[in-house]
């Protein structure tokens, strides 16, 4: 086996566009849960956002026409779930695999009835996302294969996790954000107003699931694959657990979903089995959930033992 052709400067690039759609998944959690909100629903999202992106592009030949209609199917998705949790009462978790079931049946169904096919659909007609492409790259190897043709939905995961930190730790809509999710009584004797911010992270949670699945099917692929998400949107989930809801460090988390699939899919050109290629980012996931619940247990630990414990008090004064 030569390691040197699966270990090669050309992994970098390949680790950024398989972990990109978790990213974006990641993104979409990860601000849900700023405000103590699972949702596990982004798995749903971004299916019925990775159909209605194709079909748009399809019909109107336009990827920004797709991208939009995306998001805003993306942002439907989410206020289901959040007034069927804040108004509804209902819990959020059976909220979220309902959306997920939702999304494969009528993404089953909508390929059928609207693209006529079943499986899979590709079209030449299909507009994807356009890549920037850098010609002083070209005839340097290194950059080429590193920095040139990235799809412009690559470059913005980048850029949007960035902009997801400041906004959660550098302006006081995050510091309220954070102290919703947090301490949601002392938020509110603050006078701010806890159902509204979570209707507007769920919102929000919405656009970036909705840019998830139209990156999945014309920024990654151009194409449409039933249930062609395979489990990203909970590894999105695992990646903001990860990171502890902070969006740099569930970004690398992703990138480890990004590194282990692409050297996976490369030692099955080795004779390696297709099985246990298939099921490396599924141990990987159980291993990020595992280290991330441990780093929580020992917090939880150092912070309980922090406190001072209270005296106690008997009749006649303190002791």
């Amino acid at each position: 086996m030569n390691f040197g052709k699966i270990f090669d400067y050309t992994l970098i690039y390949s680790t950024i566009r398989y972990s990109t759609p978790i990213l974006f998944a990641a993104l979409a959690a990860t601000i849900t849960q700023q405000a103590d909100i699972l949702n596990i629903g982004t798995e749903g999202i971004m299916l019925i956002s990775a159909f209605v992106s194709v079909c748009v592009s399809y019909y109107s030949g336009s990827w920004f026409l797709a991208i939009l209609a995306a998001m805003v199917i993306g942002v439907l998705m989410a206020m289901i779930m959040a007034v069927a949790n804040l108004k509804c009462k209902a819990d959020i978790c059976a909220i979220g695999m309902a959306i997920n079931m939702f999304a494969l049946a009528v993404t089953k169904f909508g390929i059928k009835q609207f693209l006529g096919t079943t499986g899979t659909f590709t079209d030449p007609k299909i507009v994807g996302v356009p890549k920037i492409h850098i010609p002083a790259f070209d005839n340097i190897p290194f950059l080429n294969k590193t920095f040139n043709n990235w799809s412009f939905m690559e470059v913005f995961g980048i850029v949007l996790v960035f902009i997801l930190y400041h906004i959660l730790y550098r302006t006081v809509w995050g510091l309220r954000l954070r102290s919703v999710g947090r301490f949601p009584m002392a938020a509110e004797t603050a006078g701010i107003n806890v159902t509204k911010m979570k209707y507007e992270v769920m919102i929000i949670s919405g656009i970036i699931g909705g840019l998830a699945g139209a990156h999945l099917s014309l920024g990654y692929t151009q194409m449409f694959t039933e249930n062609m998400t395979n489990g990203r949107g909970f590894m999105g989930v695992a990646a903001m657990y990860f990171g502890g809801m902070n969006p740099v460090v569930a970004w690398i988390g992703c990138l480890l979903f990004g590194f282990t699939d692409t050297v996976g899919n490369r030692l099955q050109g080795y004779g390696w089995p297709s099985q246990f290629v298939l099921m490396l980012p599924y141990i990987i996931t159980i291993l990020v959930v595992s280290i991330s619940l441990w780093r929580h247990t020992v917090s939880e630990k150092k912070l309980k033992s922090s406190v001072i414990p209270a005296k106690k008090v008997k009749k006649g004064g303190m002791v």
